[in-house]
């Protein structure tokens, strides 16, 4: 057990099944959820992969594996990124901050290596890229006092993205705006030695420990697609939802052909989309309309949940059959469903 998931466990943590060294729970779940609303939640996400990427061709490698347009962005900003396969499919999407001589990439629970694998066979002999898995630990900072808790001095409003290093007790921590859910927060990144000392300080100045049931009820609510759920190579990130990770001006890169197309020719036969459940459902059940099948659900957690749409079927408002239950189809911030013109 990590010093983190010690300490965690110090602190009344019961400690997540499938990633045993996060909290599941600090059995204050609707506090927690209260605080990313209102105040500040404080997850940890230690188990979402890091890959750092360095050497003189980082930008333009990258550029050119991901759909992010990655040589206009100056060191200290941050954006959005998908990695898809050569047909255009959704591997993953991650988190990429632009460092002064490399870049940090936040990749899904477990896929960190698998990530890595897979970008390792694109770099060719005269590239100059080194690609190396990193073990830092990883929180997120949820709700409208992130900002405040983290730099007194600085307005409410951060501009997304916007990267600092910052001194907590003692710890340097890299902070960039961006919760992973779209809502206001940060994620941070430090030592992990120094882990439970930087939470421990967190939570005296205000933060709400939450854990992972709090994260998966967030991310269902704000419609963040999730790996082997709604991230698969069944969809493209165009169905996710995921317009504003891609450059449509940026050129090549591995999927561009067939996500540009879809594009020019409004091509998405089908989206994601939220629903609201009468009583929970089976993950993977049918959304049946007039008896037949227009989508599948995805996620649920209690009674909403995630579900693909086919297109023609409608939107927001429709009634669908899910199993032995009825859903409404409802609106989720973290996506869009609208073309590039």
């Amino acid at each position: 057990m990590s010093d983190l998931a010690t300490y965690h466990t110090s602190q009344g943590a019961t400690l997540d099944a499938q990633y045993p060294t996060i909290p599941a729970s600090f059995s204050n779940h609707d506090q927690a959820l209260e605080a990313a609303s209102s105040g500040a939640m404080l997850i940890d996400r230690s188990h979402w992969g890091q890959i750092l990427v360095s050497g003189e061709d980082r930008l333009r490698f990258l550029h050119n594996q991901s759909t992010a347009d990655f040589n206009a962005l100056p060191p200290g900003s941050s954006c959005n990124t998908v990695f898809v396969n050569s047909t255009g499919r959704t591997i993953d999407l991650a988190l990429a901050l632009i460092l002064e001589n490399a870049v940090l990439l936040m990749v899904s629970p477990g896929k960190g290596h698998a990530i890595l694998q897979m970008l390792d066979r694109y770099i060719f002999f005269a590239d100059k890229v080194t690609l190396q898995e990193t073990a830092q630990a990883s929180f997120s900072l949820i709700g409208p006092r992130s900002p405040q808790l983290l730099l007194p001095s600085l307005p409410a409003e951060i501009p997304s993205g916007f990267q600092q290093i910052v001194d907590i007790d003692g710890t340097s921590v890299r902070i960039v705006a961006d919760s992973g859910l779209g809502l206001p927060g940060y994620t941070l990144f430090m030592d992990a030695a120094a882990a439970p000392q930087v939470w421990q300080k967190l939570v005296a100045l205000g933060a709400i420990p939450g854990g992972e049931e709090c994260w998966e009820e967030l991310r269902i609510r704000q419609g963040r697609p999730a790996v082997d759920r709604e991230l698969t190579t069944d969809y493209n990130p165009l169905e996710v939802g995921l317009w504003q990770t891609i450059s449509f001006t940026k050129g090549c890169y591995i999927g561009q052909e067939t996500i540009a197309r879809l594009n020019t020719y409004k091509g998405v036969k089908q989206y994601l989309w939220g629903i609201e459940l009468e009583e929970t459902a089976a993950i993977g059940s049918d959304l049946i309309l007039d008896g037949t099948k227009v989508g599948i659900l995805t996620s649920c957690n209690g009674q909403r949940g995630l579900a693909y749409l086919k297109s023609k079927a409608g939107g927001v408002g429709l009634q669908v059959q899910v199993g032995s239950t009825t859903g409404k189809i409802v609106d989720i911030p973290f996506v869009s469903h609208e073309y590039y013109a």
